[in-house]
């Protein structure tokens, strides 16, 4: 038998994220600047056969391996523009919170069209793996490259990948799913348009210190939002806020997750120990940002 191809499929922070406007088709334009971490969901594809998905780990059951996992529709909608494309078996390793804010199921899909191209002989920047990408989620484009962006329009305008410094992180998430939808719900639009974000005076950020500083100027349009529905966020981000070394906590994406950013990896992993003894019900994780 041959040995499944592996792909990991890490996770999305969005550093920053602005809401521009809601689009007359009920879409809202953003602007983020997004990274990735060095952990994430697991993916492995054995090539021929039927299209299957086994979902095991931790996060297996808010998953779900039905018709409407991201990492089948993915598959689909590559196999539509390429109806010589082979599929076959995935097998995934669900290790991410659910409805979390931290792009799991886009990043599963992604890694989904990675897998696919590996085995049928296309090129990682294939046209028609991007396509299939915009058609399954708005977050699969930026997940295809997992690299440092930014990332416009509902997500498929992205940005050249970035070069940043690495930042040591914890994130947790307290255990409770919040639907993007509902959120943007309740989102209300500011007086006036933010600054765009600028690529080039980003890229200059070359040290660590630099990157929190610019980052503390930024924000998440949404943290409101979402700790309107979800009062419990603002609990993790006191809790992050309080941590020693802790530089920054905001929430990542339309939550519940949040993220803090630490000077040193070791003051990461310290907090994190902190926070499983503090809140053992709270998924938490430490690790890196920035890409892979």
């Amino acid at each position: 038998m041959p040995v499944p191809l592996v792909e990991a499929a890490p996770a999305k922070v969005n550093l920053t994220l602005r809401v521009l406007r809601r689009r007359d088709d009920g879409y809202h334009d953003i602007e983020s600047l997004v990274a990735f971490a060095d952990f994430g969901d697991r993916l492995s594809f054995s090539r021929g056969g039927n299209l299957t998905l086994t979902v095991h780990g931790p996060s297996a059951s808010a998953a779900g391996g039905g018709g409407d996992n991201l990492v089948l529709k993915a598959a689909r909608a590559l196999a539509a523009r390429r109806p010589e494309t082979v599929l076959g078996a995935f097998s995934l390793e669900k290790l991410l919170p659910v409805a979390a804010g931290l792009g799991g199921g886009s990043a599963d899909a992604a890694a989904a069209l990675r897998l696919i191209a590996q085995a049928n002989g296309l090129a990682r920047d294939d046209p028609d793996l991007y396509a299939a990408a915009a058609a399954t989620g708005a977050d699969v484009p930026v997940c295809l490259d997992p690299r440092p962006r930014i990332m416009r329009g509902i997500g498929e305008v992205l940005s050249a990948p970035l070069s940043l410094p690495q930042l040591p992180a914890v994130l947790v998430n307290p255990g409770v799913a919040l639907a993007t939808k509902a959120v943007f719900a309740v989102w209300k639009p500011a007086a006036a348009l933010p600054v765009a974000l600028e690529l080039i005076a980003i890229a200059k950020l070359t040290s660590r210190d630099e990157l929190l500083g610019f980052l503390a100027t930024q924000g998440n349009d949404l943290e409101d939002p979402a700790i309107a529905l979800k009062p419990v966020i603002a609990d993790v981000l006191n809790a992050l806020r309080g941590l020693p070394g802790c530089g920054l906590a905001r929430m990542s994406g339309s939550g519940a997750s949040c993220f803090a950013l630490f000077g040193a990896a070791a003051a990461a992993l310290e907090a994190a120990k902190i926070l499983r003894a503090k809140f053992p019900n709270w998924w938490v994780q430490s690790g890196a940002l920035g890409g892979r």
